[in-house]
């Protein structure tokens, strides 16, 4: 019904905005992601919108951009998963963290979101797998994507991110730092490697 509001912001809450249009201020569910690219009281702001239908409720969600409204649609057609756990997904991650977080089997990454145990975090990766690359709108994220993909391709490297892990470090940031190096090298170089580079970043 609808595809998209503009209007002067008059209200902002936890995982909520409100929008005034006309004299009709419309009550929106959003994320955390959307609230920080809010634009400040009484300035204008356009969201992209989801409109659920049930039985005892007409619920309105918005989002800053078409991207982010795209995959809260991918994500509660997850079994399991319904407005508010995709919400909450995608105030703990962006669209783009969560396409290499599913890349690499990073299960963990998702239960980061509030309210969302290992269970629906691991349906989240098994129906998704291989959907969301489309979500990697940098060049970042598409080279990490790609990096968690390649990690997965030999025994060594899956030792590598696994061994990885073991040491703190989370699947999609093991599988990155693998995935980057020669997968020719050993189990035991990789994870040198890696570690260095992962050094680096801290």
């Amino acid at each position: 019904m609808f595809y998209s509001i503009t209007g002067n912001v008059v209200f902002t809450g936890e995982n909520a905005l409100a929008l005034d249009c006309n004299g009709v201020a419309f009550y929106l569910n959003t994320t955390a992601n959307t609230l920080r690219k809010c634009s400040p009281a009484g300035e204008s702001m356009t969201v992209y919108t989801y409109l659920s239908v049930r039985e005892d409720a007409l619920d309105l969600f918005g989002f800053a951009d078409k991207t982010e409204l795209d995959c809260f649609k991918m994500l509660i057609g997850v079994s399991g998963v319904g407005p508010k756990a995709a919400l909450a997904v995608l105030s703990a991650l962006t669209p783009e963290q969560l396409a290499v977080a599913i890349a690499g089997d990073d299960s963990r990454a998702i239960t980061a979101a509030q309210g969302v145990g290992a269970k629906i975090a691991n349906r989240i990766v098994l129906e998704l797998k291989g959907k969301t690359d489309m979500f990697a709108g940098s060049y970042e994220a598409a080279e990490n994507i790609a990096a968690v993909k390649k990690s997965k391709v030999s025994y060594a490297g899956e030792d590598a991110v696994n061994a990885l892990v073991m040491l703190g470090y989370s699947r999609s940031e093991a599988g990155i730092a693998v995935g980057k190096l020669d997968g020719n090298l050993s189990t035991e170089e990789m994870i040198k490697k890696a570690l260095a580079s992962l050094a680096k970043k801290l």
